[in-house]
């Protein structure tokens, strides 16, 4: 919300003597107290400014919900992401299981040499293999892993909100981040559904909501 001059008068009026009553406020700018009534309940449903019965205007110093929208809107996933889960796609499935209870994740993502994205692997995947099958070291997981072009992906410019709508839509709980595609989608991180309501939790919390 962009506040007109008489609107940012106010707020420094308030900021600077609050609290202060509506009359004392309009003796100030040298109007009556209806002609900035319209200004005060902006200024007051906005988030600007609070008011006490009896006592007068005071600053609340605290964001607008619009800001905070705006702040949502660009939260980037490269501000956000954590160390990707590999396995390279030799690795046998018993590999992976260990892997998975190590790193206590529900997704890995299968890499090349070049640490490039070649697949995905997630905890399905392996229980699905796993039962009835004693030979599990022998079995690599480029085999039973998930490849392009059905793998999910993002990039650490795009905004949280893009990679949670594409959670949503997929219904899967993290995606690989790749940093760049010249020579293959190489994989710089992850981001995970606990990312993002972590980071979402936080924005409340700074804006006291």
């Amino acid at each position: 919300m962009e506040l007109n001059k008489r609107q940012t008068e106010i707020v420094e009026i308030v900021k600077a003597d609050g609290p202060i009553t509506g009359e004392h406020i309009a003796e100030r700018l040298n109007l009556t107290r209806a002609t900035i009534r319209p200004d005060l309940a902006i200024l007051t449903m906005a988030g600007y400014l609070d008011a006490r019965p009896r006592v007068g205007y005071f600053y609340s110093g605290k964001k607008q919900v619009h800001s905070v929208g705006d702040e949502m809107i660009g939260m980037q996933v490269g501000d956000f992401q954590s160390t990707p889960a590999v396995v390279t796609e030799h690795s046998s499935v018993y590999d992976a299981i260990c892997q998975m209870f190590l790193q206590d994740v529900g997704t890995l993502f299968v890499v090349d040499d070049k640490a490039c994205l070649t697949g995905v692997l997630s905890r399905k995947d392996l229980l699905r293999t796993s039962i009835g099958n004693t030979e599990l070291e022998k079995i690599p997981v480029h085999v039973i892993m998930t490849r392009m072009p059905n793998i999910i992906y993002c990039h650490k410019k795009d905004t949280l909100l893009s990679a949670a709508r594409k959670m949503i839509d997929k219904q899967i709980d993290s995606l690989p981040v790749i940093g760049t595609e010249r020579e293959g989608l190489e994989v710089v991180g992850r981001i995970t559904k606990t990312n993002i309501t972590a980071a979402f939790l936080t924005l409340a919390q700074d804006h006291e909501l």
